[in-house]
């Protein structure tokens, strides 16, 4: 995820792009992350990074021989890393607060203006 904020860019699923064309110039983009880096045993699981889908067309990237996923250029803005667990009962993805982490192990999820406006409000709170 960092080198996507680095880079301005997205990428989901191992870089589908079908997943990248359902997003437009202008939509918003939230970024979860269930671990802190790749392979950790510890639960990280917070929101760390929101910008918005810079253009709507999705590109392709060489990256080493058989992988060349599809991107989209997206402007990230600074924000603040925000925990999950105090959003939970008021998300309206999440249907039950024992299983909320199911939601979001698809890799891409869309959400209402509600559940965007509830996450991205504290992470641009601060600043």
């Amino acid at each position: 995820m960092q080198r996507g904020v680095q880079g301005g860019f997205c990428q989901a699923c191992h870089g589908e792009k079908w997943l990248l064309k359902k997003m437009g110039t202008g939509d918003g983009v939230l970024f979860y992350s269930s671990k802190e880096t790749y392979g950790a045993s510890e639960p990280y699981q917070k929101f760390t990074a929101i910008g918005k889908v810079r253009n709507g067309k999705a590109y392709r990237v060489k990256k080493n021989l058989g992988f060349a996923p599809y991107r989209k250029n997206v402007v990230f803005l600074t924000a603040e890393k925000v925990d999950i667990h105090p959003l939970l009962e008021k998300l309206h993805f999440v249907r039950d607060t024992s299983n909320w982490g199911y939601p979001l192990m698809n890799g891409f999820l869309e959400i209402d203006q509600h559940d965007f406006e509830l996450i991205r409000n504290p992470m641009l709170s601060n600043l």
